[in-house]
């Protein structure tokens, strides 16, 4: 594929939330390193991770619940949406702001980042939405629709969907008919997720996206992991880490505990996040190492299963390792995603109600010890290595700069149509 024909300012927008940037990070170095000047704009707290790539933050404030408050999401649909809603509203004159004098030539933008497309179309450049999870298939609507029709059955539903349709209306964006689509049906979308995870994948319209695969590089920043030297060949190596934001479990990590506790053929790397004091655990075996963080993707690159909360940054990580899962879903799409490994055949679901120490040793054996599940997994590897991953990714927001400069001529370049 042809490099695009001179440095361009990209623009990457997204949230403060681990789930949303870390998909986007690689793919940020790699335009960094062929020369473009990329520009992110995300809250402070993630300053410093985005600076890493090479890339310019572009700092604004957010409200949005954060880590250290994960109730603060609420427990209804309507909880979960309207946050996003009224952040983008307060965010966009920040990043009007922020980026008055240097608008950039391209906008990249993840599903949350709302106000992306009202500044593409204000500066008249194209946008590229990254997607970190599934995107929409054909009959998606179709599915979705009885819950849109229960949410708008209230009044506080009507009242968010009014407000999204008033604010894109101020923002000349009154084709964008029903405010559901600025997320679900994007001009041009990257998934940053293999095509295995994806419902439906053969109804994907693929003219819009483009399935690319784990974005994935070199993490050594992030620290190293290595089995410890004290153990024995052929000792299996299982990581348990339920991410980074619903990890206030210590009930969880003490069933783990008992589980795997004092097995001589397993060594156990147990994350339990800031929320959890090792003191809460009780006696720690001797074949467990406990962390408030782990360099996760360092481990699987060596382990033999993984208890996982499956998210989907974890689960494709696994996947691209080949590594059984034990999915334990905590919240959001983590129910969907242990539904999907377990039917691809590389994981197990177990409710978060049915865990014990029994349930957890005896799933993560089955899974291990099933040859079949071995055979699966490696092929969905190998399946994800062909798919491109980060210089994919980069070279096809490359072809989107060549295009609107009117160097390219290969239409099935970028989906075979030219926008």
């Amino acid at each position: 594929m042809p490099r695009a024909q001179k440095p361009a300012h990209i623009a990457m927008f997204s949230i403060a939330a681990h789930g949303h940037v870390n998909p986007s990070l690689e793919v940020v170095r790699e335009l960094v390193a062929r020369g473009h000047r990329v520009t992110y704009a995300i809250p402070p707290s993630f300053a410093d991770l985005v600076a890493e790539t090479g890339a310019e933050p572009r700092l604004w404030n957010s409200t949005l619940p954060t880590d250290d408050a994960p109730e603060d999401w609420g427990t209804e649909l309507i909880d979960n949406i309207e946050p996003f809603l009224d952040d983008g509203i307060q965010a966009l004159p920040q990043l009007i702001e922020a980026y008055r004098g240097d608008e950039p030539d391209l906008v990249i933008h993840d599903i949350t980042a709302y106000p992306a497309p009202l500044l593409a179309r204000r500066w008249n450049v194209p946008a590229i939405q990254l997607s970190p999870n599934m995107v929409a298939w054909q009959g998606y609507e179709t599915e979705v629709e009885p819950i849109r029709a229960e949410l708008r059955a209230t009044e506080r539903g009507r009242a968010y969907y009014a407000r999204f349709r008033s604010w894109l209306e101020e923002h000349d964006m009154a084709s964008v008919t029903d405010p559901d689509r600025l997320v679900a049906h994007p001009r041009r979308c990257l998934a940053l997720i293999p095509r295995a995870m994806q419902p439906h994948a053969d109804q994907v319209d693929e003219s819009v996206y483009t399935f690319v695969g784990a974005c994935q590089g070199d993490r050594s920043h992030q620290g190293d992991w290595q089995r410890p030297a004290n153990r024995a060949p052929g000792t299996k190596i299982l990581l348990i880490s339920l991410g980074s934001a619903f990890t206030n479990e210590p009930g969880f990590y003490r069933a783990c505990i008992e589980a795997f506790r004092d097995l001589p053929d397993w060594h156990v790397v147990l994350q339990i996040g800031k929320f959890v004091d090792p003191s809460e655990l009780g006696d720690i075996p001797g074949n467990f190492e406990v962390y408030s963080w782990v360099p996760q993707l360092a481990i699987l690159r060596q382990a033999d299963a993984f208890i996982t909360h499956a998210g989907m940054g974890g689960s494709q990580e696994g996947l691209a390792n080949g590594v059984p899962m034990l999915c334990v879903p905590q919240a959001a799409d983590q129910f969907g995603n242990a539904d999907m490994l377990q039917a691809l055949g590389v994981g197990r679901h177990l409710p978060k109600a049915e865990v014990t120490a029994l349930t957890l040793r005896e799933a993560v054996f089955s899974l291990v010890n099933d040859p079949e599940v071995a055979v699966t997994a490696e092929r969905i590897r190998r399946e994800m290595s062909a798919e491109g991953g980060t210089a994919r990714a980069a070279d096809l927001i490359e072809a989107e700069l060549t295009e609107r400069d009117g160097v390219l001529t290969d239409r099935s370049l970028v989906g075979g149509r030219r926008r």
